[in-house]
């Protein structure tokens, strides 16, 4: 087999580890979410992998769930992205810088500016995580009483990405001369005015920035819903999207690949990049010793907790020793809710289990040996699985530095991940095209 292909990786950083244990682990680091140095160490760590993207997922509310449960987390504090990411990037050089940005509850002048500046500040390694937000707490915390129904948050997304997109190429990229001479600043003519009105929104523009260095920063989308598979085909360039197992990243990759092919997209302009949680140990039996002892630091009232926001509905009133009951579809995230009913069924979980594992972390993980962790991720590439993975440690730093350490090399060492960036801005690493500006020529 000619190994051609290359693995692209993203560390998924907010919460620093998505296991709920994970601050409880011998060792690890307890306040690590927020702690600036300590984020600033792991980000150098990862830069010295050539981890592709640094990924700072996003809440917009304290999470809505039970004070018995939440007091357990250690997610109820944590930096603003952008501030962290511009921080963040002045302490590194290579290294993308992804957040999470809503399009249900910001205006889309806001999230150009905001993503422009961030991608100056860092010579172009932006990214932004496009997400629909479906907390119903964060709906409070913006002066409504419900959030959006699901496809209409899709609609308004949309738009809301057609209207980003318009505001970043306000400016032509070289509208900026900078005429000493003759007092000249920019030159009029390669100035856009937006002046959108849509169904959701309305924005005139221009943007107040120049274009970013790489065009666009790099759209990301999660893509697990239908409507959020068809969003991502229409507008991702790189999707962290749910896989339990091969078979099923092997389902989603064609999906989307097939619905961008559909609308005229080259599906390579798609990196699929499924989540998974990494353990390494230097027997397979370690590492299952590792995952066991992080599950069991799940106190049952913070798994109930967890498992009622994933499924969009209170189960804590039924039998913990019993079967999940029939749980109808809710305004939440549909692809979290079918997710977990497909577990409890495939593998006849108990509400008591269930909770056990989505309160520790429930979706697709690697438990092993450098060595087995990286024969997975190869077949998962060259099997069109996926085109790498959005990498969730364990716990920090001791989990990402066994990454690091032990399972970069070894993919290195079969020639499927790089052992020196590709170039300076996110894109380059990515094999990512800059887009053209869709209001002038170059």
């Amino acid at each position: 087999m000619t190994k051609t292909k290359q693995l692209k990786l993203g560390a998924f950083m907010r919460p620093i580890s998505i296991h709920t244990g994970a601050w409880r682990y011998p060792n690890a680091l307890p306040d690590a979410n927020f702690n600036f140095p300590t984020i600033k160490k792991l980000i150098q760590k990862l830069e010295q992998g050539k981890f592709d993207a640094f990924f700072m997922a996003d809440h917009l509310a304290v999470l809505n769930m039970p004070i018995a449960a939440l007091q357990r987390s250690h997610t109820v504090t944590s930096f603003e992205p952008f501030t962290l990411l511009s921080a963040l990037a002045t302490a590194t050089e290579h290294i993308g810088l992804v957040a999470t940005a809503s399009t249900t509850y910001d205006a889309p002048f806001h999230i150009a500016r905001r993503f422009a500046s961030l991608d100056h500040i860092s010579e172009g390694r932006a990214g932004w995580n496009i997400v629909t937000t479906s907390n119903p707490d964060a709906a409070l915390n913006f002066g409504l009483e419900e959030e959006l129904e699901h496809d209409e948050r899709y609609r308004r997304a949309r738009e809301f990405y057609d209207v980003v997109t318009g505001l970043w190429d306000s400016f032509a990229d070289d509208a900026f001369i900078r005429d000493v001479e003759s007092g000249i600043y920019f030159d009029p003519d390669k100035l856009h005015v937006l002046g959108h009105k849509g169904k959701y929104l309305s924005v005139r523009g221009p943007l107040n920035i120049a274009r970013p260095v790489q065009g666009y920063p790099v759209i990301v989308q999660a893509g697990a819903s239908d409507a959020g598979r068809q969003l991502a085909a229409e507008t991702a360039e790189v999707v962290f999207a749910p896989a339990s197992n091969l078979e099923a990243g092997k389902a989603l990759f064609a999906d989307i690949k097939g619905r961008a092919k559909a609308i005229g997209r080259d599906p390579d302009s798609i990196k699929i990049l499924p989540g998974v949680l990494v353990i390494v140990g230097e027997t397979i039996e370690e590492a299952i010793a590792k995952r066991a002892h992080l599950d069991s630091l799940v106190h049952y009232d913070s798994g109930i907790a967890s498992l009622n926001s994933a499924l969009g509905y209170d189960v804590s009133g039924f039998d913990p020793d019993g079967a999940l009951p029939e749980i109808p579809q809710s305004n939440g995230s549909r692809s979290a809710r079918d997710r977990i009913v497909s577990l409890a069924q495939r593998e006849n979980l108990t509400i008591r289990q269930l909770a056990q594992r989505i309160g520790s972390y429930g979706g697709l993980a690697f438990v092993g040996t450098a060595k087995a962790i990286a024969d997975q991720m190869e077949q998962w590439l060259f099997e069109e699985g996926s085109d790498g993975f959005n990498i969730m440690f364990p716990f920090v730093p001791e989990g990402l530095n066994d990454f690091v350490e032990k399972v970069v090399p070894e993919l290195q060492r079969r020639g499927i991940f790089r052992k020196e960036y590709e170039g300076k801005t996110l894109r380059e690493n990515l094999g990512l095209s800059r887009p053209p500006n869709q209001f002038f020529q170059s």
